[in-house]
């Protein structure tokens, strides 16, 4: 077992303790006697940030989550020290941990629309965060009246980068873009200035220069005095902001110290394999896990058709709180078989109604598509019955999109369906589609509840696959996963595409994602494709500010000196 103590700890910091305001040690936490945090150690100072990283199951968000009192129901924790500012944290009672959360220990979460009251308008629960223990945070006068508090929200939507922010105050968290509820959900984090602020993958969901923003929100928090803890899977992220990094596996700390020197000369095995999992222009051309070279596909021959051919789409929208404004303007471009197409932009760029409109589900208001060398746009949904199993899609989060009641074996068998597959040649095809994605056959009579991310992932790749497509739209396919699961699923993609040949217009606001899997890049801004071009080309030479823009916005992790 690896432990770091407490002398480990202190040494780090030079044995400084002036400015102390987190100190864990010998942190052990279980859930119905299985132990899941086991001996971790660490502490945070006054205007420093400490990450935790590690997979899905490593216990870091339980290890954070019990720093504000919300481990959960049943959970048996013991530690030698627990404190926050001097306090010890240890057996404190509900009214005691809602005196400390938000106003000293500030929390951001991940998924941003489970966060927000889907009732209450962005800018009233920002207010109410404001005015929750009787104040407007640490720096701020106590006693301000309903205009200036809903001044200090538009402050702050606009703080984090929110656009437009009086108009996003006054809209509700499902008529907001991920990203933007995410900025929304740490804007109210950051309403009491707390001491302490605990982001768990608080940029996960956020585009490179929204990404940016909000670090050199947090960079600025820091360097007030504010203490961060950040939980992330993305090491370029945690380069550019930590101070301090503490490499979790399996509930320990397997790697702990200076964050340069664990991020540019890991000692563990572990690190390190993280690290070389991460996709970016180096990895181009080969498997991610194993290093191998990526077959190419076949070059298609100068007879078969473009698997999508798009031009001059356009189409707006008309909200309650906003005007019509266009979100496709003119967006045009040729994917042929067996290539990628990337798509980034930030949020409201237009790139989920490219997508919608490619897959048939949202009408352009003028503009064409043809799928496989036919007319796909402007036709009824009877008349593109046909030829729907030319097109499938993956989401970001395909646990939503399967039903809950249904095991793999039905989801898979329903997809196979619809093209004609009969029911004798179910089981085999079954079985065949899940060998393709990696997943033993026994895998077909559980529910997608029961599997990992990356095994959910997996199940809907193999969905997407069932029809034999000629296109296959990726929306933000691996962002929610660790960056090891990640590689294993961007490795399989690479690896069907070359069997299969099929295209794929790959979504995605991880530029080392996209560089990695496109052939092409379409870069998008307020509805337009702005830069259109080889991958190498857009990342070598941008010839677009905002392509330029993008790119220097991206984190990354500085080789050893």
């Amino acid at each position: 077992m690896t432990v770091v103590t407490r002398e480990a700890v202190t040494s780090i910091r030079g044995g400084r303790t002036d400015t102390r305001l987190a100190e864990v040690c010998d942190l052990r936490v279980s859930f119905a006697g299985r132990e899941v945090v086991k001996g971790v150690s660490f502490t945070v100072d006054a205007g420093q940030c400490l990450a935790i990283v590690g997979e899905s199951g490593s216990g870091k968000s339980v290890t954070a989550r019990t720093l504000i009192g919300l481990t959960g129901p049943g959970a048996e924790i013991d530690a030698a020290t627990l404190s926050f500012d001097g306090r010890d944290l240890r057996g404190l009672a509900d009214r005691d941990w809602r005196a400390i959360r938000g106003r000293a220990i500030g929390f951001v979460l991940q998924d941003a629309l489970v966060s927000l009251d889907q009732l209450r308008t962005v800018g009233s629960e920002i207010a109410e965060s404001l005015t929750a223990h009787g104040g407007l945070g640490r720096r701020t006068p106590k006693r301000l009246g309903r205009a200036l508090r809903e001044e200090r929200v538009v402050e702050l939507l606009d703080l984090v980068g929110v656009p437009e922010p009086r108009v996003r105050a006054r809209q509700r968290p499902h008529e907001l873009s991920g990203g933007l509820r995410q900025r929304a959900l740490i804007a109210s984090a950051l309403a009491q200035d707390p001491k302490l602020l605990i982001a768990d993958e608080p940029t996960t969901a956020l585009d490179a220069t929204v990404q940016a923003q909000i670090l050199d929100v947090l960079a600025e928090a820091k360097s007030r005095g504010n203490g961060i803890i950040l939980i992330s899977h993305d090491l370029a992220v945690v380069s550019r902001l930590a101070d301090r990094v503490a490499v979790m596996r399996d509930g320990e700390i397997v790697e702990y110290g200076n964050a340069r020197e664990v991020l540019t000369a890991p000692q563990h095995e572990y690190t390190r394999g993280l690290i070389d999992a991460i996709p970016s222009r180096a990895s181009k051309g080969t498997l991610l896990v194993s290093g191998e070279q990526i077959s190419t596909p076949a070059t298609p021959t100068s007879d078969q058709p473009l698997a999508l051919r798009v031009r001059d789409l356009h189409k707006s929208f008309t909200g309650k709180a906003i005007t019509a404004r266009p979100a496709v303007a003119g967006v045009s471009f040729d994917l042929a078989p067996g290539r990628t197409l990337g798509i980034v932009g930030e949020s409201g760029s237009g790139k989920t109604t490219t997508a919608r409109i490619i897959l048939g589900l949202t009408e352009p208001d003028s503009g064409t598509v043809e799928l496989n060398g036919s007319a796909w746009s402007g036709l009824t949904e009877a008349r593109r019955r046909a030829s729907r199993h030319l097109i499938s899609v993956i989401y970001q989060d395909p646990l939503s999109s399967f039903d809950p009641r249904w095991t793999v074996d039905r989801v898979l068998a329903d997809a196979l369906r619809v093209t004609g597959v009969r029911s004798a040649d179910l089981d085999h095809r079954i079985t065949e589609l899940l060998e393709q994605v990696g997943l033993p056959a026994e895998y077909r009579h559980r529910h997608p509840s029961g599997l990992s991310g990356g095994q959910r992932q997996r199940v809907a790749i193999a969905r997407a696959l069932a029809p034999r497509p000629a296109v296959i739209v990726c929306d933000e396919p691996v962002s929610a996963l660790d960056v090891s699961i990640q590689a294993r699923i961007l490795d399989l993609l690479a690896r069907l595409q070359a069997e299969t040949g099929v295209a794929l217009v790959f979504i995605s606001h991880d530029l080392g994602v996209i560089h990695h899997v496109s052939d092409d890049i379409a870069v998008m801004r307020a509805g337009e494709v702005v830069e259109y071009g080889s991958a190498d080309a857009v990342f070598d030479d941008p010839q677009h500010p905002y392509t330029r823009e993008l790119l220097a916005a991206v984190p990354r992790i500085d080789p050893a000196p």
